[in-house]
């Protein structure tokens, strides 16, 4: 498994997880973020960013933001991004 495609599969699971929250659940912490450490399908390690932020204006639709990368090389890593639309409450993929 290349290392691109190694990065992309963890940081798309870290995203689904990241999504298994409603926006309900999400109203009440938005802005957030965290970074912890863990291992990709291809056992790299690396740091696992999740962010949830207003995606226009407070108390609107929540962006989800998943950034995986190698503890060293943050620029080298994979970025992707999701919406929790506040009409239907869940994602807008």
């Amino acid at each position: 498994m290349s290392f691109e495609t190694d990065l992309l599969e963890a940081a798309e699971d870290e995203l689904d997880r990241a999504m298994t929250l409603g926006w309900r659940e999400l109203v009440k912490l938005t802005p957030w973020g965290d970074t912890f450490e863990g291992f990709t399908p291809g056992g790299r390690e690396v740091c696992f960013e999740r962010t949830y932020l207003w995606e226009r204006e407070t108390g609107g639709d929540i962006r989800v933001e998943v950034s995986v990368y190698e503890p060293r090389t943050f620029e080298d890593g994979v970025r992707l991004t999701r919406t929790i639309t506040k009409e239907t409450g869940g994602s807008n993929e």
